[in-house]
């Protein structure tokens, strides 16, 4: 398909050759209905939800897309190129003039839409979702893709895969294979199983292949309790090029925020009018600068401006500036499409002029990879060696210690002048869990150092949470420990991600600077070795402190199992006398405390014990007495000794949230809801004489 880029001036229309830029073929939009009732927000009014698919073809020969593993392997069309789907879904205001002008694009997380409970929809953003994961289930709950399989000239590709199953009991369990298994001959796969991750892995033969995407494996015991770690090796065949999702993602973005329709004429559902056409009754937005000579990030806000009028009225877009972000998966889904250069679209554009990967930690994601598990992640216990978490971790172009490598998260948009401005935000695991240290950190084994950071690139981490939650009780609905052996964390580090959203908007379309960095760091001694006596945990009877952490080796994932090497140094947070982290954003029940609250929890007997437990915070409350603290052997305060009373407490605690609210950290809304949570009946009875 043949297309006509055109820059308008006062003389003249010149066209310009031989640009072949990746393109969203068709955009079909199959649904239309009122959000939410027909509700209505602010000034802003009704919004409206938009639901339907894009389809997209992919230059195997372009340089941007070139690092798509086996997308030359992928069929083609007659034009040479690979064609992908994706399913979208747009949250816009019915009245694009009465929005903000900035497209909020929202990574979805296995299919999932995350942030709408987080986003301000009286702000006016423009919300986004689009399909990425190419090996999900097809499902109506879920933003779907068909993205094809690599082929040798149309023979199967074969390779050794790996899968890993725990927590599966002691009984019979199905475990499932992400790719089919190349041949049924149980003499080509092997199954090992460990009680640790550490320990050393011993094959079983109790399993058996019951499909090619199926084995029934039969626990075989002791030593083995239920949460043993078992490891599948086996062949499999047809291989997803899973690394379209970030073309995907760039090139859907690209067309709602640069272009005014699809290859067949469809028009772009952001556009405002109709009144810019070719000959041929298309509509076209003229190219940007950008595409014949790069300029720097802090002109991209003239990529409107660079569009000017001659004698014919031209269509406007809605769209002035855009904000990816993910959550968990998703974020690191969202500093992958940095690291790999996919805000940079085919014209030479930056896509996205903000960026904000949320509870990502040091973490990319395994997706660009043959036999890619985008679902997969690395933790202590469950998952260790998955790909995506190897150097570069940070943002800073730097040389990695260990291997000698020199690499940054921005350094392929710095070479290009694509980088947007960047919030990372963490909770509190993500330091033990995630091995979020070395975002901020050199990751030297013989004594890490602080890095600076890029002048676009601010880091938060919200002390004393698990990884995830919302807004977050003060106290546990439930006092079930799962297979934990502490009480699970119940706040949340994604209370402050309203506000951070907000700041991050002002920042891009107006200058204003953002909340400073809040993380940690060495120099200030808030981030440690995870030895007892660094941290300065306190001896609570009855909680076990090991300092466990998701270790993090030099590895090689071209052998199967990986083999590991050298260990980075990495730290953990710092505490105060009561267990509560100093480093990051200390929410009100850290600065006004009724517990400890951890980013660290351990497993139970029976489970694996003493290794982490997965992702889960610890909660271990005060005693409520001095007489019950004394008998238990507590070293902290009980909060009889801490507050006069519940109106005390919650005078501290308000005054804490108002302070964040002032700082930047928090929406009032946000600081009212733990206020809420500090007057409710289950924290008055820790009060009651």
């Amino acid at each position: 398909m043949k297309y006509k880029t055109v820059f308008w001036t006062t003389v003249c229309t010149i066209l310009v050759p031989n640009l072949a830029p990746a393109e969203i073929t068709q955009w079909v939009i199959q649904s239309t209905e009122r959000h939410n009732g027909g509700a209505s927000y602010g000034s802003v009014g009704q919004y409206e939800v938009l639901k339907g698919y894009a389809i997209g073809e992919l230059d195997p020969s372009n340089p941007l897309n070139a690092g798509i593993v086996n997308l030359d392997k992928a069929p083609h069309n007659g034009n040479g190129r690979v064609e992908y789907k994706v399913d979208v879904e747009i949250l816009k205001p019915i009245d694009m003039q009465k929005g903000n002008g900035t497209l909020f694009y929202d990574v979805v997380n296995r299919g999932h839409k995350v942030i709408l409970p987080f986003i301000n929809l009286a702000d006016g953003f423009t919300v986004v979702w689009s399909g990425w994961q190419g090996d999900l289930p097809t499902s109506p709950d879920l933003l779907n893709t068909e993205f094809p399989v690599a082929t040798n000239e149309g023979q199967p590709i074969i390779g050794r895969s790996r899968e890993e199953y725990v927590d599966i009991g002691t009984g019979k369990f199905v475990g499932k294979l992400t790719y089919p298994a190349a041949n049924l001959d149980p003499s080509q796969a092997t199954l090992t199983a460990r009680e640790k991750e550490r320990d050393p892995r011993h094959r079983i033969d109790s399993w058996k292949y019951l499909t090619d995407r199926q084995i029934e494996i039969t626990a075989p015991g002791a030593p083995y309790d239920a949460g043993a770690i078992y490891e599948f090796i086996y062949p499999a065949k047809d291989p997803i090029v899973m690394g379209i999702g970030f073309a995907a993602t760039r090139d859907v973005n690209s067309f709602l925020r640069f272009e005014l329709t699809d290859g067949v004429g469809h028009r772009n559902p952001l556009a405002e009018h109709t009144s810019l056409s070719d000959k041929s009754g298309r509509f076209e937005l003229p190219l940007n600068q950008a595409a014949q000579q790069r300029r720097p990030t802090t002109d991209r806000e003239q990529h409107n401006d660079d569009n000017q009028e001659s004698d014919t009225k031209q269509e406007s877009l809605a769209i002035k500036h855009a904000i990816i972000e993910g959550v968990s998966q998703s974020g690191r889904f969202t500093r992958d499409f940095l690291w790999q250069g996919f805000n940079e679209d085919e014209k030479g554009r930056e896509v996205f002029d903000g960026a904000f990967p949320i509870i990502a930690g040091s973490r990319k994601t395994f997706t660009n990879f043959q036999f890619a598990q985008p679902g997969r992640f690395s933790r202590q216990h469950e998952d260790h060696l998955q790909p995506g978490d190897q150097f570069p971790f940070t943002y800073a172009t730097q040389k990695d210690p260990l291997t000698g490598r020199v690499d940054g998260i921005l350094k392929k948009c710095l070479e290009t002048h694509t980088c947007p401005k960047i919030f990372h935000l963490d909770g509190e695991f993500e330091l033990w869990g995630a091995r979020g240290s070395v975002v901020v950190t050199d990751g030297n084994p013989d004594g890490p150092r602080d890095i600076t950071l890029p002048p676009n690139v601010r880091v938060y981490m919200v002390a004393g949470t698990p990884h995830g939650g919302g807004r977050g009780p003060i106290i546990p609905a439930s006092r079930s420990k799962g297979i934990c052996q502490n009480f699970q964390n119940p706040l949340g580090s994604l209370v402050v991600v309203p506000a951070l959203i907000r700041a991050l908007n002002d920042w891009i379309t107006t200058g204003k600077e953002p909340p400073q960095s809040r993380y940690g760091s060495v120099s200030r001694h808030t981030l440690v070795s995870s030895n007892q006596s660094s941290t300065g945990f306190p001896n609570i009877p009855g909680v076990t402190y090991t300092g466990l952490f998701n270790s993090l080796r030099v590895t090689d994932y071209n052998v199967q199992p990986p083999a590991e090497g050298a260990e980075y140094g990495v730290l953990v947070p710092k505490c105060d006398r009561d267990g509560n982290s100093l480093a990051g954003i200390r929410l009100p029940p850290l600065e006004v405390p009724i517990a400890t609250y951890t980013g660290w929890n351990l497993r139970a007997t029976g489970h694996a014990e003493d290794e982490c437990c997965s992702t889960s915070g610890s909660y271990i409350p005060f005693a409520r007495t001095k007489a019950e603290r004394i008998a238990d052997g507590d070293p902290r305060l009980s909060i009889e000794e801490r507050y006069q009373s519940h109106a005390d407490y919650v005078q501290q605690l308000t005054e804490a949230a108002n302070k964040l609210v002032d700082e930047g950290y928090l929406l009032p809304a946000d600081a009212d809801y733990l206020v809420e949570e500090a007057n409710s009946d289950v924290i008055k009875k820790l009060f009651a004489k």
